[in-house]
């Protein structure tokens, strides 16, 4: 399915002696931007968290933020974890064997150190498993509304590109009548600037100038470029990158067509299609 780049998902789990709240969202962006909002008793969690979000999503600025809320309404009760002591003490004389000038490690620094702060239930394993936990399941739901989004972004572009057929279905039968009336507007102005040239010559020079203004290629592109859209919308999947530059392609071909046209019917459908290609945009800015 088409995904968009905007969802929202909050979720809650009960751990006994506290309450871990998580909440996604997430909006448009060119890459994958995932940022934390997360109290230090869960600094742990960030990096499997990252790769947790890194595995479903692929586009987007996705904020993350979560906190244990004490049950009972008190605080948390805190103490340090031991083994990460130690083992960061160890790290530290490593370090300072060989850099003689690093400074110590303060206690505020210390403190802030992932997995160095514990919760009452001591349990580091036990709140990594519950915190992935629960993120799975909020981002199961934030797939499911970027999911929703999607499918209405994509209506709207599928909705778009028939009415862009209906236009270049419409313009083709003008062309052949438009193209001659030009010729014949030019040979007469010809032969009144150049009394003196022969007939051939003139028939010669228009038809030159008619093939530089025929715009049957640019409309057969326009419709090839809708065929794809058409078909990246129905693949589905990360599609945001390939409809973008499909976008910047009509676009393109639009413009063509506006500037060759001869007729003032040709130039309105040109900037009908053009008004059609820039909402489009607008909606496949937000597709994952």
């Amino acid at each position: 399915m088409i995904r968009s780049m905007t969802g929202y998902a909050v979720r809650s789990r009960d751990l006994g002696h506290a309450t871990l709240h998580l909440e996604l969202k997430s909006v448009n962006a060119r890459f994958l931007d995932v940022s934390f909002r997360i109290g230090d008793e869960l600094r742990q969690c960030e990096m499997p968290l990252r790769e947790l979000l890194g595995g479903r999503l692929q586009r987007g600025k996705v904020e993350l933020r979560a906190h244990l809320q004490p049950n009972g309404g008190g605080a948390l009760e805190m103490h340090a974890n031991a083994a990460v002591l130690a083992q960061l003490a160890q790290l530290q004389q490593e370090v300072q064997r060989t850099l003689r000038d690093a400074a110590t490690l303060s206690v505020s620094e210390v403190l802030r150190w992932p997995g160095v702060l514990a919760d009452q239930a001591g349990n580091a394993e036990e709140l990594l498993k519950d915190c992935l936990a629960l993120a799975g399941a909020a981002l199961d739901e934030l797939v499911a509304s970027r999911q929703r989004e999607g499918a209405k972004l994509a209506a709207l572009v599928g909705e778009r590109t028939g009415r862009m057929r209906e236009l270049l279905r419409g313009v083709a039968p003008l062309l052949p009548r438009a193209l001659a009336d030009y010729q014949e507007r030019l040979a007469a102005k010809l032969r009144e600037a150049l009394a003196s040239l022969d007939e051939e010559r003139i028939r010669q020079e228009v038809g030159l100038f008619a093939n530089r203004v025929d715009v049957a290629e640019e409309i057969g592109r326009l419709g090839a470029h809708l065929d794809e859209v058409d078909r990246v919308l129905e693949k589905g999947g990360a599609a945001g990158k390939r409809l973008d530059f499909l976008m910047q392609e009509l676009n393109r071909e639009a413009n063509t067509l506006a500037s060759k046209s001869v007729s003032g019917e040709v130039t309105g459908v040109a900037l009908e299609l053009k008004l059609l290609i820039e909402q489009m945009r607008e909606q496949v800015q937000n597709i994952e």
